[in-house]
């Protein structure tokens, strides 16, 4: 074999093996991750403002790992809740114990969004009614398919005063 067909030999076989490698990287339509997670928000939101607890814990990851934190600076109250268990119990009696719905918050409309394989960091701001101005930081996770809340961060910086 020649030098140059040698040459043209290795640059064909690191040509095939970029393609290989790209076609074997599924490409992540951002926008469309985007919109997924953005539905799960909101429909999680509106789940636990009508008090649909199943419709509620559909949307999450049930693993020992998940948390769910609120800080009421309003109130100043916070709450700290690990693990799916622990979590489900507490949406749970929370329903049960205040059965009438809340007020629903307009839709989130925007939100900050990195997404990390099957995971997703997002945070954004929602005024509620009941609430006021909050922000809210949530991990989130897909799985078979769907995205699902792995984690929640939520803090009430102020009653509504409108």
């Amino acid at each position: 074999m020649t030098g140059k067909t040698s040459i043209l030999l290795l640059l064909f076989g690191l040509l095939l093996m970029t393609n290989c490698t790209e076609n074997s990287t599924p490409r992540v339509d951002f926008e469309k991750e985007k919109a997924a997670i953005l539905d799960v928000l909101n429909n999680e939101t509106k789940a636990a403002f009508t008090r649909d607890y199943e419709g509620w814990k559909q949307k999450w990851v049930q693993k020992p790992y998940v948390t769910k934190t609120y800080i009421n600076f309003a109130d100043n109250t916070s709450t700290e809740t690990i693990g799916w268990k622990e979590v489900d119990d507490f949406v749970r009696t929370y329903i049960e114990e205040h059965p009438d719905p809340d007020p629903l918050p307009t839709p989130i409309a925007d939100i900050d969004v990195r997404l990390y394989g099957t995971g997703a960091w997002v945070s954004y701001e929602q005024k509620a009614t009941n609430q006021g101005l909050k922000r809210e930081t949530r991990l989130m996770e897909k799985e078979n398919g769907q995205w699902k809340i792995a984690g929640m961060h939520t803090t009430i910086y102020r009653e509504n005063n409108d």
